[in-house]
């Protein structure tokens, strides 16, 4: 993966950039930066379609040796909101330096979509990773082009009585933004289990905001993590285990199949996709471990 990008298909965010093509850059850079500040901005800044915005980056912080959150400022203040539903992404926009070519890449919200005024990412930066090398060389003032916000799943509150969400590594952002929905809203009672594998107790991001959520709802929320290098042996009992998200771990920690009105989400780096979903296309080739423990595909959604 390429930051923390949310892997849903992108279908639709290619579709953007097929309309736009190489022009994509070439019309944005008809606008000036003052052009966006003069034009009223809708309350709602992403919505269905392009949007073309250049949001500006508040500040800076770094989570862990490889990994920044980054804030970025809307567009009309206090009275700005992203507009974005549960479980979307944003399309950005990069012209690294040194690159012939731009890059876009979808990066998923961490950020409450409904929160004023501005919008977080978690980007972690890759070896060689144009876009994330881009984003984590930004600086507060810096601006950054979004072209389109990337729907996903359509989330309906209470239609499921219990999900779990299965992460690995940077993964996590697409999980911890549909959890972060499901609690934060009242009317939504839908039961939550994480289950969130790292390779190090360092890359366990959103830790403290995951935490704090089992705090508020122990009855509703649950959370497991899993470390496949750990510092020092771990136990359930610390809320931290050693290994990998096997078959024996989620069999353990799920309840199966027989579970009624439940459904599967999974978003991770491709060797655990494919170990939990299968080879092929969104695990359409089966026999992953997932299907091993009798869940069918309509159970499971890959984001």
């Amino acid at each position: 993966m390429s930051g923390l990008l949310n892997k849903r298909p992108l279908a639709k965010a290619f579709a953007v950039i097929t309309v736009g093509g190489i022009t994509t850059y070439a019309v944005s850079r008809c606008f000036s930066r003052s052009a966006f500040a003069e034009s009223p901005m809708p309350k709602r800044v992403f919505g269905k379609g392009p949007a073309f915005v250049y949001l500006q980056l508040h500040s800076s912080e770094n989570v862990n040796h490889n990994t920044k959150r980054l804030c970025f400022r809307l567009p009309g203040g206090e009275s700005a909101q992203s507009g974005l539903d549960l479980t979307s992404a944003l399309l950005t926009f990069s012209k690294p330096a040194g690159s012939w070519l731009p890059v876009l890449r979808p990066y998923t919200p961490i950020s409450k979509l409904d929160k004023p005024g501005f919008i977080e990412l978690l980007i972690k930066k890759y070896p060689n990773g144009k876009a994330s090398t881009h984003l984590h060389n930004l600086r507060p003032g810096d601006s950054l082009l979004f072209i389109a916000g990337i729907s996903g799943f359509s989330w309906t509150p209470n239609k499921f009585k219990h999900v779990y969400l299965v992460a690995g590594g940077a993964g996590i952002t697409p999980i911890y933004q549909l959890a972060q929905g499901i609690l934060d809203n009242p009317i939504d009672k839908t039961r939550v289990t994480v289950i969130f594998g790292v390779n190090t107790e360092d890359d366990l991001l959103l830790r403290s905001e995951l935490d704090a959520y089992k705090q508020r709802y122990p009855d509703r929320f649950n959370i497991h993590y899993t470390v496949s290098r750990p510092k020092e042996e771990f136990s359930p009992e610390r809320g931290i285990r050693s290994g990998y998200i096997t078959k024996e771990l989620l069999a353990e920690l799920m309840q199966g199949p027989s579970e009624e009105d439940t459904k599967v989400f999974v978003c991770g780096p491709p060797a655990m996709e494919t170990a939990l979903l299968g080879s092929g296309s969104s695990g359409k080739g089966g026999n992953g471990i997932l299907e091993q423990l009798g869940y069918s595909k309509d159970k499971v959604h890959r984001f």
